[in-house]
């Protein structure tokens, strides 16, 4: 069986190994950028993630199979990027035109993530979050990544995706009246991955 491993590997030498791991995990990657940002930004997110991995393909490490907490974590920087982009410009709109409403352009970053989950009580819980929880939250729910994959995906250990997910969770369960919820509901039947040093 071929792994996303050894596609990466033998792109070095055959560049058209690399087009088999777009096919698998560009539309996984739009959707992701989609929900975050809109479907204006993604194609340039989706794009944009492929030609950095591939520029970056040797950087990859050879022991993860799977290429995706790689993938994300790219498109994670890049949406990272396109936000902190949108708010200097939402700031310059703002003073151009004399107003003061937007004085923080995240605000209005805030407001589109809002739009995208549609519900107005969790749209305020996910709001509440620190960036950090937020971005582990999103990449579990929307990127479908494994605790494991998170940690590769943002560069913080295992531990450290643990509780940003569980103090996201709390607050969501909170907002959304799910308090007494049982666990293996709440993981949807996805195995929780332990830490390789645990």
């Amino acid at each position: 069986m071929t792994t996303d491993s050894d596609l990466i590997r033998r792109s070095s030498k055959d560049p058209q190994a690399f087009a088999a791991l777009y096919d698998k995990y560009s539309r996984a990657v739009y959707r992701y950028a989609a929900t975050r940002a809109g479907d204006s930004v993604a194609e340039d997110v989706m794009s944009q993630t492929f030609l950095v991995a591939y520029e970056s393909r040797e950087a990859f490490d050879d022991e993860w199979d799977d290429a995706r907490p790689w993938l994300f974590g790219i498109a994670t920087n890049l949406l990272r990027r396109h936000h902190r982009t949108e708010a200097r410009r939402l700031r310059a709109f703002a003073k151009a035109a004399g107003r003061d409403s937007y004085e923080d352009g995240a605000d209005r970053v805030a407001e589109r993530l809002d739009a995208a989950v549609k519900s107005s009580n969790l749209a305020a819980a996910i709001r509440t979050l620190s960036t950090a929880d937020r971005e582990c939250l999103l990449l579990y729910a929307w990127a479908d990544l494994t605790y494991e994959g998170m940690a590769l995906a943002t560069g913080v250990p295992v531990g450290t995706v643990r509780s940003r997910l569980n103090r996201a969770r709390r607050i969501i369960r909170g907002a959304a009246g799910l308090l007494n919820m049982d666990e293996e509901e709440i993981e949807h039947g996805r195995a929780i991955t332990p830490a390789r040093n645990a």
